[in-house]
């Protein structure tokens, strides 16, 4: 049989097909094992209890070209192991490992249902990012499942922890697999294996006397998980179909040990006050009305300069990075989005038509249509390339009522949008650039954790678009650059756009809460769809690469995060309001009312609270509107004309001549400084 050279880390060894990645770890990585809970190979998780056999090319150290989607395994000899092999130890530090961590306390939750409700049905148990818990299963069961049950069914999953049941796979025939969840009295699961394409594989985990249909991988044994608490029960349907039978959804977390557990309370605790809604409100940045409608949103005077600077920071970096402004109306005839094809495969997330002129005419969802069209106005030279076009454009798409939620969904959004057009060659760069833009934002904004998200297609799915080559290409293409970058990314399969590959950016707030801040895409799609053409150094036509790109994502959703991750207590550049002045009593109001004019001809946002209420009650005022600098006027900063400075995030105070100061929060401002005062706060 022949061996594949496995490397983990600084160490490497030669190992047989049949070796598993359990028996790798075990001779290269001795030390490591009790934490490892699966291994990585090309951004591909596997259970520890796999043969080297399972791992299809490409993932050997020199080629790097994405893979199908996995449909039946292949034999190892159809698979065509790499020879060398780089393996990535899976923990719950990575977001892989978690993602097992979760999958696998999923189960054990379900067993622990099994035991307690033996008439329960399972439908499915995923592991979710954003929601009330980490995971959640859906069941069917008469009986009502309620918080009142909570402490037995935690209990329950503690004892089947505790067995340390291991965790086997296996791969079943079609009709081995529905007769056996039939016997189990599992209809929902008979139900799930009889909607699975023909030639999928069939995989069931069994830990103990439970059994489930699963993809995997799970960790080596359930001794391998922690602690859990369940928190919360909802309805569902089957399959989001509300035509479909209801379900009970149970949702719960889980942490390798107590501490964590706590922390993650701690953090949602501290969440809620953060939350962007609230917070929006209090600090008067944005509201919405039922007179206007839900997910429109109207930016408050306070809040529009929020937006306000990040645009103009946003144009002024552009600008120096070669883009250039454009400007397109929100409205088009309904043809612009036949060609592009969102219509009809984008249909559903647009508003209705409007006629006029006995034609329809659309509100954009999108910049891309009308960048395409100004790229293709006229002729184009290499010369030109790359050629970047560069809009905050205002776009419109339906969101589904139930869905809206403050700024992070909305129903018109603003979106620091681009489009970059170059040459095949020039592609990678360009895309490295965009992601080298991204991490500049994040480095001023103090944002220190993200990832980017690699969405591939299913070649076996309807929905995607243009031939093969093209998407081999664009998805080799965006790949490398990833990968060049030196940014973190992980794989997702059948996540792509319909007519591209997309590189989604991942961000977590300073309280760790995950945001999608942006999305990129490398496309070979929309250059054929609308005809666009250069003309190259030999005189032939040809098609220029699209890249899409976002990286402040829209006004909405960014300020509803940097809202939670800085508390409101937003950094002295981008606070809507940068001093408040306090004259004690009405004879320093002059000196007040002077000194806020000097600093607004330096362009300073100043406020003057005049004495109508006591100056404790306006201090306190200052602090819930996390003023950054408060300046209390009295008969001494009268006498001596100098400022008295409080900072709000450091409470310390200050004196300062006029000119000292003005120079200090200039200086802030210009360097767009976040103290780490400003930090410990968060």
């Amino acid at each position: 049989m022949a061996n594949v050279r496995i490397q983990i880390d600084n160490e490497e060894g030669d190992f047989s097909l049949d070796t598993t990645f359990a028996e790798v770890v075990e001779k290269l990585a001795p030390k490591k094992r009790k934490a490892v809970l699966g291994v990585e190979v090309d951004k591909k998780s596997y259970d520890l209890s796999r043969p080297l056999s399972t791992i299809k090319s490409p993932s050997a150290v020199e080629a790097k070209v994405p893979s199908a989607v996995e449909a039946k395994v292949p034999s190892a000899v159809e698979a065509k192991v790499p020879s060398a092999v780089e393996v990535k130890l899976l923990t719950f530090d990575d977001e892989a490992g978690k993602e097992i961590f979760w999958h696998s306390s999923a189960h054990a939750l379900a067993q622990a249902l099994k035991r307690l409700y033996p008439k329960i049905q399972l439908e499915d148990g995923p592991v979710v990012k954003n929601g009330p818990g980490y995971f959640f299963y859906d069941v069917l069961l008469d009986e009502k499942i309620n918080e009142d049950a909570f402490e037995k069914i935690e209990a329950e999953i503690q004892k089947v922890v505790r067995e340390n049941h291991p965790i086997h796979r296996k791969v079943m025939e079609r009709k081995d697999a529905v007769q056996k969840f039939k016997a189990m009295g599992e209809d929902l699961k008979v139900g799930i294996i009889e909607r699975l394409p023909a030639d999928a594989e069939i995989s069931i985990y069994e830990q103990g006397e439970f059994a489930d249909l699963c993809r995997g991988p799970h960790v080596p044994s359930t001794g391998k998980l922690g602690v859990f608490k369940l928190t919360t029960v909802a309805g569902a349907y089957i399959g989001g179909n509300a035509e479909n039978q209801m379900l009970q959804r149970i949702y719960a977390v889980s942490f390798p040990d107590k501490q964590m557990l706590k922390e993650h309370f701690r953090l949602l605790e501290e969440a809620k006050k953060r939350d962007h809604r609230r917070l929006g409100q209090e600090l008067e940045l944005f509201t919405t009305s039922e007179d206007i409608g839900p997910g429109l949103i109207l930016w408050l005077p306070r809040g529009n300069i929020i937006k306000e600077e990040l645009e103009t920071w946003a144009k002024d970096t552009e600008a120096a990075h070669g883009y250039e402004r454009v400007t397109t109306p929100i409205v088009t005839k309904e043809k612009l989005f036949y060609t592009s094809e969102h219509l009809p495969h984008y249909t559903e997330s647009m508003f209705p038509p409007m006629q006029m002129d006995n034609e329809n005419y659309y509100i954009k969802p999108m910049n891309c249509p009308f960048h395409h069209t100004i790229f293709g106005h006229r002729p184009r030279s290499y010369r030109e390339l790359p050629l970047r076009l560069a809009e905050y454009g205002t776009c419109h798409r339906y969101e589904d009522s139930g869905a809206l939620m403050g700024l992070m969904r909305v129903r018109a959004m603003q979106m620091n949008d681009a489009h970059i057009y170059s040459t095949e060659e020039q592609a990678v760069e360009e895309f490295k650039a965009v992601i080298r833009l991204h991490e500049y934002y994040y480095k001023i904004l103090d944002i220190k954790d993200y990832h980017m998200v690699l969405s591939l297609r299913n070649p076996e799915s309807k929905k995607y678009h243009g031939e093969d080559a093209m998407w081999k290409k664009a998805e080799a293409l965006t790949r490398q650059a990833m990968e060049e970058s030196g940014v973190e990314f992980i794989v997702e399969n059948d996540g792509a756009a319909f007519y591209g590959p997309k590189m989604d950016f991942q961000i977590k707030s300073s309280i760790g809460r995950e945001f999608t801040s942006s999305t990129c895409q490398l496309d070979l799609f929309m250059p054929m769809k609308f005809d666009l053409k250069y003309v190259d150094k030999d005189g032939s036509l040809k098609r220029p690469v699209c890249i899409h790109r976002s990286p402040l994502g829209t006004h909405e959703r960014f300020v509803g995060f940097l809202i939670e991750h800085f508390a409101g207590a937003f950094p002295t550049w981008l606070s809507p309001e940068q001093v408040r002045i306090l004259p004690v009593n009405e004879v320093h109001e002059a000196y007040a009312k002077n000194l806020a004019d000097e600093l607004r001809k330096e362009k300073i946002r100043v406020h003057v609270e005049l004495p109508e209420e006591s100056l404790g009650k306006r201090i306190r005022s200052a602090e819930k509107m996390k003023v950054p600098y408060m300046l209390v006027v009295g008969d001494k900063e009268v006498e001596a004309n100098i400022i008295n400075a409080r900072n709000y995030f450091t409470g310390a105070q200050k004196e300062f001549s006029q000119d000292e100061f003005l120079k200090m929060i200039q200086e802030e401002i210009r360097l767009k400084k976040i103290t780490a005062m400003v930090k410990k706060q968060q």
